[in-house]
């Protein structure tokens, strides 16, 4: 069974009442709940914990890690973000969810800003699905609409994704990259723009099924693996005491 950790940096939901409304037992909680009904296995961590709730036990241990922040990016300490992203790069799943995309393992696995265009306008989203073939897509209907949502627009300050399964169009009049995959090291990042604090949108199980697509395309044992380098014997007989060697 895939094993999943959801993180949350669980701030919104403790301070803010009309978040807290929303999402009482926080955002980490709805996910994992949606999550564990289809069939993973999961556990959640939060900020406030030690090491965040991402020790390398608990690290070892998850097959896709999802992350969802906000306001404290930078109270996330640098450690827990570098070891995050060297796991990813040993092959564990990374999903990105939001307003995640100025996180520390994101912009470092991203390099570059991660930045775009917002708005707070509670207006309509409909989200395409412009790559049906993809695991991702799988089941999803061609465009779904989302009455309340917080804009995001282009440009993202992104590399061009690996494929793009979802698009964005905004009542505002914006468009946006909204489903991006990529290949890092052994392992595979899925970011998923649809979650704002504010709006019910985890609630939504056409929502939830997509995550639920994420974390299976995500999880380990499908990337050819990258870590392959290293001094290596010849296929084909040849000398190989060349003494010029600085090695």
């Amino acid at each position: 069974m895939t094993s999943v950790t959801v993180w949350n940096e669980f701030v919104h939901e403790r301070e803010n009442d009309v978040v807290a409304e929303v999402y009482p037992d926080g955002i980490h909680t709805t996910i994992a709940n949606a999550l564990a009904e289809r069939g993973f296995e999961t556990r959640t961590a939060t900020l406030q914990e030690p090491e965040h709730g991402l020790g390398p036990d608990v690290l070892a241990e998850t097959d896709v890690l999802t992350w969802w922040g906000h306001a404290a990016h930078d109270e996330v300490r640098d450690d827990v973000a570098e070891r995050v992203v060297q796991h990813v790069l040993d092959g564990m799943g990374l999903i990105v969810l939001h307003s995640g995309h100025y996180s520390k393992p994101f912009t470092s696995l991203m390099g570059t800003s991660c930045g775009l265009k917002w708005r707070e306008a509670a207006e309509r989203e409909r989200l395409w699905v412009v790559e049906p073939g993809h695991p991702i897509a799988a089941g999803v209907e061609e465009c779904l609409e989302l009455d309340e949502t917080e804009m995001y627009g282009e440009r993202f300050d992104i590399p061009q994704p690996d494929d793009l399964v979802f698009l964005s169009w905004f009542e505002g009049g914006e468009v946006f990259r909204s489903g991006c995959c990529y290949n890092r090291g052994d392992g595979r990042v899925f970011y998923f723009r649809p979650g704002h604090e504010t709006y019910p949108i985890y609630h939504d199980e056409r929502i939830q099924d997509v995550l639920a697509n994420g974390v299976r395309w995500a999880a380990p044992g499908k990337t050819p693996g990258a870590s392959t380098g290293g001094n290596t014997d010849p296929r084909e007989d040849i000398a190989t005491d060349d003494d010029r060697s600085v090695h």
